[in-house]
């Protein structure tokens, strides 16, 4: 008795390949798809087929339709909010973050310099020339989104879905100021012109493909951006001390005639 092989819907095709590139990273969260027909155009496919795989993905989560068109949802979010109200108050996030970015960053540096496809190559040496750029220009703050850029590109080029996915949460935590404020470390004396130093060593080792060096170079930049925010945040508990003892005239009788 034979058994009839059931034909895959379209409809199912479409949302299977849109689900990958969400998968993958093709597609990123918040980033908003163009409207129904000019999709349904650039797929090749009819309106319903692709309304019904939309409505699938919608379905799972994974996409969201606003008044203005359909939208990646940002499904990280389930986990990076309850992550950020655990971590923001907690003292020891800050080191247990950058020991886990040490970790799992040295390991895709690696990965990104041997995995890396051509068109990864090209937009990591671009984003290098941006950061040089940027730091030329003295623009602490561009420099410094450039920089998040950058190791999202080796996440990326690191072709491990767990990687981009858990460090795309992180990246979020960090952009919400939860572990530190990356800005406040470019500000820093002497060190935007040491970053820029290892973001170029570590990008260029992943464009010549020497994984070893690629490896050597992001743990060195760890470990130097580990270091100079415990310093930071010495000096910042430093300060609010000294503060609260010029704030003590404010509190204490008798306090604002002491010498």
């Amino acid at each position: 008795m034979s058994t009839k092989v059931r034909p895959v819907p379209l409809a199912e095709i479409i949302a299977d390949r849109i689900q990958t590139m969400i998968l993958e990273g093709a597609i990123r969260p918040g980033e908003k798809l163009l409207g129904e027909r000019e999709l349904a155009e650039r797929l090749g496919v009819s309106r319903p087929s692709l309304h019904q795989a939309l409505a699938q993905l919608e379905e799972k989560g994974l996409l969201i339709t606003t008044k203005s068109g359909t939208v990646v949802a940002k499904f990280l979010d389930r986990l990076a909010d309850p992550l950020a109200e655990l971590f923001v108050t907690e003292p020891r996030a800050t080191s247990d973050y950058i020991e886990f970015r040490q970790t799992v960053e040295v390991a895709a540096a690696g990965y990104a310099a041997t995995r890396a496809t051509q068109p990864e190559r090209e937009a990591i040496a671009d984003c290098l020339a941006r950061i040089r750029a940027a730091h030329d220009a003295g623009d602490a703050s561009l420099e410094a989104d450039y920089d998040a850029e950058l190791h999202g590109l080796i996440y990326e080029a690191s072709h491990n879905l767990m990687v981009l996915h858990i460090m795309r949460v992180l990246g979020d935590l960090l952009r919400r100021n939860v572990f530190y404020n990356r800005e406040t470390l470019y500000l820093r004396a002497g060190v935007r012109d040491l970053l820029l130093q290892q973001h170029l060593r570590i990008g260029e080792a992943v464009l010549s493909g020497n994984a070893e060096e690629a490896a050597a170079a992001m743990r060195a930049h760890m470990e130097f951006t580990g270091s100079s925010i415990e310093d930071i945040k010495r000096e910042e508990a430093r300060l609010a001390t000294a503060m609260r003892r010029i704030d003590r005239k404010y509190l204490v009788a008798g306090a604002e005639d002491e010498a």
